[in-house]
């Protein structure tokens, strides 16, 4: 299953801002968030990316942006899962790596995080998503996936539900995933290979004139329709969309970057400066 197409969203009301935002890169680099998470994509594979943007964000995004996409207005916003439907004619009947514009990725391998999950939809021939074990208490921010581990593999895993933020008693009753620690789910890492089976049950929800179309829900149709797998990716996400998300994230890329050393001084003579409380 080659993945040549890559899909990023943008359009969301409290999202749209948050990918101009401009980190300094792992290599050193002042980038825009955008930017870094085109470049997680290229080195996926992907060969042609488009950004599902809020209509009038073109010129904004444009500059943004080193490398050529194509931008692809959400004229009558429906929610995440309307996003990505519009997405549709530039997919077509392939299957494509999607990612959110609001995560931040730092890989703990050499591969970074969106070539590990390509490579795994890529051997096992069908729909992947990547996810983190996630703290109960972080459960309201993401999408959680409940299943059973593929034998012999210690990080991936069969998905048998898909509850888009669920609350703890739901993530308990239905989206308990052996061998993990207690009190702790596998929640979206915010990038997903997916076959184009998704773009048909989103099509479907679209026809049926569905309010705040989400993708959860067509996840977990998918996974009832044909094998869907779950990644549990060896790196981290960063939501630049939470309260110190761009400095947590920040922090995160300068750690694992070029200037490391020069950044802990810093951090040492900030922290050597602070009073006890």
């Amino acid at each position: 299953m080659k993945i040549a197409k890559a899909v990023i969203t943008a359009a969301g009301k409290d999202q749209r801002a948050l990918p101009l935002q401009h980190l300094v890169d792992r290599d050193g680099r002042s980038k825009s968030a955008i930017q870094i998470i085109i470049e997680e994509a290229i080195a996926a594979g992907a060969e042609e990316i488009a950004i599902v943007i809020h209509p009038g964000d073109e010129s904004a995004f444009r500059a943004a942006t080193a490398h050529p996409v194509v931008f692809i207005p959400q004229i009558h916003p429906r929610g995440y899962g309307h996003a990505l439907w519009c997405a549709r004619q530039f997919v077509g009947k392939e299957p494509f790596l999607h990612l959110v514009s609001d995560h931040l990725y730092v890989s703990d391998l050499p591969k970074r995080c969106a070539q590990q999950l390509v490579e795994i939809a890529a051997a096992h021939h069908c729909a992947v998503s990547a996810v983190q074990a996630t703290r109960e208490n972080m459960l309201p921010y993401y999408g959680t996936v409940g299943g059973h581990r593929v034998p012999q593999h210690k990080n991936l895993y069969v998905v048998e539900n898909v509850i888009e933020k669920p609350t703890p008693t739901e993530a308990e009753q239905h989206l308990i995933v052996p061998g993990l620690r207690a009190g702790h789910y596998l929640c979206f890492f915010g990038m997903h290979a997916l076959t184009p089976t998704v773009l048909d049950l989103l099509d479907e929800a679209v026809h049926n004139n569905t309010d705040n179309i989400q993708l959860s829900p067509a996840l977990a149709q998918l996974a009832a329709r044909e094998r869907y797998l779950a990644l549990e990716v060896a790196g981290s996400r960063y939501n630049i969309g939470v309260k110190y998300g761009l400095l947590v994230a920040q922090l995160a890329l300068a750690l694992h970057g070029a200037d490391r050393d020069e950044v802990l001084t810093q951090l040492l003579e900030l922290l050597a400066k602070q009073k006890p409380a």
